[in-house]
């Protein structure tokens, strides 16, 4: 491919891997996590007596439940250390509970701290803390573009014996329909914006018909 062409390609994929994470990625995220951002928010509430920080994690009509759990926590844990212990980790389960039911995604527990996350989303995150989105996007450039040179080469090199015998056809048709369907996930990242929570396009609309 020529150097407009990859450009562009760089141009499109970059803010298609960029809005696959921010649409968030459930089940490898870490909402559910000890050291992710909810019970971190969630800490800080609790120490200062002010649910108002934690509310941003749910939907408005969970604000209600939230504002009760915090208020039935911060009495217990009042008790004594034992109950304190036990109602934080209740309200933690209960956020971040609610919070992945505003997703669409299952609640299957807190997590350990230190719980492995994707890597795209752990640099994601040091790119809005250090207020720059450089490194993030060299590393989802460098991805993709391995992604695509790779599927890309398969197809050509597939492609040279396609007519040779019905499995090499075979062979090929597999590899053009992986590279395919790449680009396609690719596509519809870059140009669909879903609302945080949504659930992402459905496949059917598709850059290629096949």
């Amino acid at each position: 491919m020529n150097g407009r062409i990859a450009r562009l390609l760089n141009r499109w994929v970059v803010v298609g891997m960029l809005l696959a994470l921010a649409a968030g990625a459930p089940l490898r995220a870490h909402c559910d996590t000890l050291d992710g951002p909810v019970v971190q928010d969630a800490q800080r509430a609790l120490q200062a007596g002010d649910v108002t920080g934690v509310l941003k994690w749910v939907q408005a009509a969970d604000e209600a439940a939230i504002r009760e759990a915090f208020q039935h926590t911060m009495a217990v844990r009042a008790l004594s250390p034992a109950a304190r212990e036990l109602a934080d980790r209740y309200f933690f389960e209960t956020l971040v509970r609610i919070h992945r039911a505003g997703e669409g995604a299952a609640y299957t527990g807190l997590k350990p701290a230190g719980t492995s996350v994707d890597p795209g989303i752990t640099v994601a995150d040091q790119a809005v803390e250090h207020g720059s989105a450089d490194a993030l996007i060299r590393a989802m450039t460098s991805h993709v573009a391995d992604g695509l040179r790779e599927r890309f080469a398969a197809v050509v090199a597939a492609r040279r014996h396609r007519d040779e015998s019905v499995a090499a056809g075979r062979a090929y048709v597999a590899a053009y329909v992986t590279f395919i369907h790449y680009v396609e996930r690719l596509h519809q990242a870059a140009v669909s914006s879903p609302a945080h929570g949504a659930a992402p396009a459905e496949p059917g609309e598709h850059i290629h018909q096949h």
